[in-house]
């Protein structure tokens, strides 16, 4: 009887466990299916997949909190106007349009409601709903910095636009698409 009972224990505990690793593997498998580079760029940070993944998720369940929302077709026609005009100033003035560039996705960011305090909070921010495009932030920004300090050559200015045209692109683009009649991509964020 004694014996059985162990068996039985045993088989309770194998199986628990097994329930437990395999939730633990869709956990992993969602956010880095959910997060992409990002992803890798936390477990590079964190040292372990663990503290990884506790602050993916901190960073999920901040988000969740904001009020953020959509631009209007309007409103990002406008700005993709201003777009166009930053990026014509490039020719002349590439540093100066990076600048421009930076501030105007500091302000589309700003309408759609995630908070402004540093630089590193906007990306983490960023990268819940915009993963494929929040390491181009972060090279463009790193390069917008070093233009202020005049160690940017025009290669990697441009660069930084691209960088900050394809953030630009990912913000405004649900406004862009229901302008243009295509039915919008599922997303959490409050219309």
């Amino acid at each position: 009887m004694i014996v059985v009972a162990v068996i039985i224990a045993a088989v309770v505990i194998a199986l628990a466990g097994m329930i437990m690793w395999a939730a633990g593997q869709r956990r992993s498998s969602r956010l880095r299916e959910g997060f992409g580079l990002e992803y890798d760029r936390a477990l590079r940070h964190r040292g372990s997949r663990g503290k990884a993944e506790s602050e993916l998720d901190a960073r999920r369940k901040r988000v969740e909190k904001l009020r953020l929302k959509e631009i209007s077709a309007i409103r990002a026609q406008e700005y993709a106007e201003r777009w166009r005009i930053v990026q014509g100033r490039f020719v002349d003035d590439p540093s100066g349009a990076i600048q421009q560039a930076d501030e105007l996705c500091t302000i589309v960011m700003t309408e759609r409601g995630y908070p402004m305090t540093n630089f590193e909070q906007r990306a983490a921010d960023l990268s819940v709903d915009h993963p494929n495009v929040v390491a181009n932030y972060r090279s463009a920004h790193a390069i917008s910095r070093a233009s202020v300090r005049g160690e940017a050559s025009t290669e990697s200015l441009r660069q930084a636009m691209v960088h900050y045209r394809s953030l630009f692109d990912d913000l405004l683009m649900r406004a862009t698409r229901r302008e243009t009649a295509q039915p919008p991509r599922e997303s959490r964020v409050a219309r």
